[in-house]
């Protein structure tokens, strides 16, 4: 594809002249994109997440369901960048247990915050809308207290910043020089917000994540910020009802893949193989996450059912049972908390769900012990290994 996707500026930084590659506004242009060439992908795509959306009715509670998909994108987004904290840490971090690894758990609540403050904002009528300011806020809370808290968190790069090698002079791509992003970034709102367009949403979808990448911001988290974009243009455009979808997944398995067709796009211009990436992408992580939600809902009502034909089963137990998907490790006194009961209630309950084999102690010890819903945190983990 010999179409031009940007212009390169020479820059001086740290004693070096570089070339800083400044990309074009959107749509690409030069050839233009055909829509047609899209079409099965992008219709596979939109059935696969219609499939998602229809698959989670399955289930009592969306919010099981969310409870998991979000984490698993907070910890995927977060381990493409290196972390390397487990599902497990999560949940066990959650809990009030200690996790050795508690600087990159701290990344990923710090990302699951804010996930959550952009969905809020996006979901309230007088809340911001998707632009400049509402991703600045949002880097501000994922830098927060965390490794990268001296990387200027919520605020737009001052100075220079490259990707791979050691200093911009041997790096593998060097972005637009700081005084040119604040006007990068506005082209991107605007192209967010304007309705001209006939591209459809997650084709705009892909072309915004891979603009935001090459403009790269922030100092650090661009990345993170870049994903989490995904997920606020998704609820943006109305194209999942609930954030289920953690396409983060498929970018981490096919990870140099990512890379390389998004440098792709600024080398060749080629737009075209990094769309047909990200919609297959849309669509094989939509149908892992359908596939999750019906192993999840079939071990839930396989439990459930055994403990409806316990003779011991009361109030509390079956009170405990519906709250295991959104607390899958915990102590009796954690229980005696959520149920707001007696700790001898508590622990009966627990009691009875542990001879059933729904959860299993987890210490071996006689006091301090602590609990898991097992089968249900391996099936959730299962894809991460």
């Amino acid at each position: 594809m010999n179409r031009t996707t940007g212009s390169y500026a020479l820059i001086t930084t740290a004693d070096e002249t570089v070339r800083a590659f400044v990309p074009l506004a959107l749509p690409p242009a030069n050839p233009a994109l055909s829509f047609a060439d899209y079409m099965p992908l992008n219709r596979q795509a939109e059935l696969a997440l219609a499939r998602l959306a229809g698959v989670a009715g399955l289930v009592p509670s969306v919010d099981w369901l969310l409870y998991s998909a979000i984490r698993k994108e907070a910890l995927l987004t977060s381990q493409i960048e290196g972390t390397q904290a487990t599902l497990t840490d999560l949940f066990e971090e959650e809990a009030g247990f200690n996790v050795s690894n508690t600087d990159d758990v701290e990344e990923v609540s710090n990302y699951l915050r804010s996930f959550r403050w952009v969905q809020s904002q996006l979901r309230d009528p007088s809340g911001l809308p998707i632009s400049v300011r509402l991703l600045c806020e949002a880097h501000r809370l994922l830098l927060k207290g965390a490794r990268g808290a001296n990387k200027q968190p919520g605020e737009l790069r001052r100075s220079q910043n490259w990707i791979g090698g050691t200093r911009p002079g041997n790096a593998v791509f060097v972005p637009a020089p700081p005084e040119r992003v604040a006007e990068l970034l506005a082209d991107v709102e605007a192209f967010i917000h304007e309705g001209a367009t006939e591209l459809p949403p997650l084709v705009k979808v892909a072309l915004i994540h891979a603009q935001f990448e090459t403009i790269h911001p922030f100092l650090d988290g661009n990345g993170r910020i870049g994903r989490l974009l995904i997920s606020a243009l998704f609820e943006h455009w109305q194209l999942l009802a609930e954030p289920l979808l953690y396409l983060s997944g498929y970018l981490k398995q096919n990870q140099s893949a990512y890379y390389r067709r998004l440098s792709a796009i600024r080398s060749e211009g080629d737009w075209e193989s990094w769309i047909s990436f990200f919609l297959e992408g849309v669509a094989m992580a939509a149908a892992d996450a359908e596939q999750n939600i019906i192993a999840v809902a079939s071990l839930i009502a396989s439990d459930r059912r055994r403990l409806l034909q316990s003779s011991k089963a009361g109030q509390a137990s079956y009170r405990l049972f519906e709250m295991l998907p959104m607390m899958p490790r915990f102590t009796v006194d954690a229980v005696r908390q959520q149920l707001d009961t007696s700790f001898p209630t508590a622990n009966a309950a627990v009691k009875l769900l542990a001879g059933l084999g729904i959860v299993t102690e987890m210490t071996g010890q006689k006091k301090n012990r602590s609990y898991g819903y097992q089968a249900y945190i391996e099936l959730l983990t299962r894809e991460f290994h």
